[in-house]
């Protein structure tokens, strides 16, 4: 019983804290940074772009990166900083 308790509180706060990509990239459309500076950036970085699209106010980028790993990134629009990484 222990055991489940113990599974239970940690599962509830590993869950709380987690942010979906939504709360993260909440930036009003006026401050977002185009799309193709992202692509230039990630391209300058060493990736191969398939998709780039919006998804829960994030950009979301389908490709390769520097090392041949496919990728499912959300990246704050403003900073292009990092939100989620799938």
């Amino acid at each position: 019983m222990k055991k489940f308790a113990l599974s239970l509180i940690l599962l509830t706060t590993l869950g709380a804290g987690a942010a979906s990509a939504a709360e993260l990239c909440q930036v009003p459309e006026a401050e977002w940074q185009p799309k193709e500076a992202l692509e230039q950036k990630l391209q300058a970085d060493g990736w191969t772009i398939k998709k780039v699209k919006i998804d829960e106010g994030c950009y979301e980028v389908y490709g390769t990166n520097a090392k041949g790993e496919k990728q499912e990134v959300y990246f704050n629009p403003k900073t292009f900083d990092v939100v989620k990484a799938d």
